[in-house]
């Protein structure tokens, strides 16, 4: 069994995004040991990553989409998990301090599709080479840069 904790929050409690999944993360696994599993379930979150490294990014991404996204669905408040956008280092310090992002055993990272397969092969590139390894994950047998 896997755990993906949504990135929608129909509350808001003031309490920060990642804090709240971090607190499902804990009573998901406190009720799965409860319930008597003796395995550990994997669990895993999603976060939206945009590297800004081009003039092109920066026309498409802008520099200031790191805010949680507020809005109405179905007539209540809903809130959207944080998107990290910005310079390579600076979405890297950012996840490092998201506590959802050290509970979970896996991130699934989204990128926009809308701009084809070697804008997104690029971009998933540069958190491959720039961001995931100082986050602690080790790329193995990386193709050369796409160009």
């Amino acid at each position: 069994m896997n755990l993906m904790s949504s990135t929608l929050l129909l509350e808001d409690t003031q309490v920060p995004f990642d804090r709240l999944q971090a607190e499902q993360i804990e009573l998901f696994r406190a009720a799965w040991t409860n319930a008597g599993h003796t395995r550990q379930p994997r669990v895993s979150v999603s976060r939206s990553v945009i590297p800004i490294t081009s003039d092109l990014d920066r026309r498409l991404f802008g520099a200031d989409a790191n805010d949680d996204q507020v809005g109405w669905l179905d007539g209540a408040i809903s809130r959207f998990g944080r998107s990290y956008s910005g310079e390579p280092d600076q979405i890297t310090a950012e996840l490092a301090k998201d506590a959802a992002v050290h509970a979970a055993d896996t991130i699934l990272l989204t990128v926009p599709s809308q701009l084809g397969v070697d804008y997104n092969a690029a971009m998933l590139e540069t958190i491959a080479r720039e961001i995931a390894p100082a986050l602690g994950w080790n790329p193995k047998n990386l193709p050369d840069p796409v160009r």
